[in-house]
């Protein structure tokens, strides 16, 4: 049986990635921040163990790290993430640097610190670490139409960044690290006027995530499969 972990699995994307792979016959560690809700509750069954996490916090990782200890995975998706604050707190002359540090706390620092404790955990399947990013990260695509949104395209742009430099560090030890992005999905996050919801989204991402093998390691890929420019 195939294993995966799964950050913020309570709600969105992170609850149909657990639904999705839970159907296809994987076993699946699911982690919730505050409460797993009812939703997440419901698919109970003995391939779901459900697992608190605060990815900000560090005595939270080595819990995770010590609970997962001997487990080998095939997949860890990093999902956990924030948004921040609305986007017109996000323009120039409003930027508040102690949101901000909170949400480079979430967005890209967490997901190195979740790297450093459980990376040997993929070592035996040659597994795959992703980190859930978004395409409003990608330098190269950041236009005049960029609504600002500091703080949250610099957190995405950082963890791009994080990305690369774990899959040159890991590739020794066989295990591929990739960027995704889900699209503009309908989620707390993305809101009701997003483009695609969360199966489709998920879906996508599935069929990415199968279809990878080492040599895509270090790259920035759409829930389409189609790269995206850093």
């Amino acid at each position: 049986m195939k294993q995966l972990l799964i950050t913020g699995a309570n709600r969105g994307i992170g609850l149909e990635f657990t639904q999705q792979y839970l159907s296809n016959g994987w076993r699946v560690y699911a982690t919730y921040r505050n409460n797993p809700g009812t939703d997440l509750e419901a698919l109970a069954c003995d391939q779901l163990t459900l697992l608190p996490l605060d990815v900000a916090e560090d005595d939270g990782i080595l819990a995770l790290q010590q609970t997962l200890s001997g487990i080998d995975l095939d997949l860890i998706i990093n999902n956990a993430g924030a948004f921040g604050p609305t986007a017109t707190d996000q323009a120039l002359g409003t930027v508040s640097r102690e949101i901000w540090l909170d949400v480079l706390n979430i967005n890209t620092v967490a997901p190195l610190m979740l790297a450093q404790a459980l990376h040997k955990n993929l070592v035996s399947k040659r597994g795959t670490f992703a980190v859930l990013s978004s395409r409003l990260g990608s330098i190269a695509e950041n236009g005049a139409d960029n609504n600002g949104l500091y703080i949250y395209r610099s957190s995405k742009s950082a963890v791009n960044q994080v990305v690369k430099c774990l899959s040159i560090d890991l590739k020794a030890q066989g295990i591929t690290v990739v960027a995704l992005h889900p699209g503009w999905v309908r989620t707390d996050m993305g809101g009701p006027s997003a483009s695609i919801d969360t199966q489709t989204s998920v879906n996508g991402l599935r069929h990415v995530l199968g279809s990878i093998s080492l040599e895509d390691s270090g790259r920035f890929i759409n829930y389409d499969g189609n790269a995206i420019a850093w």
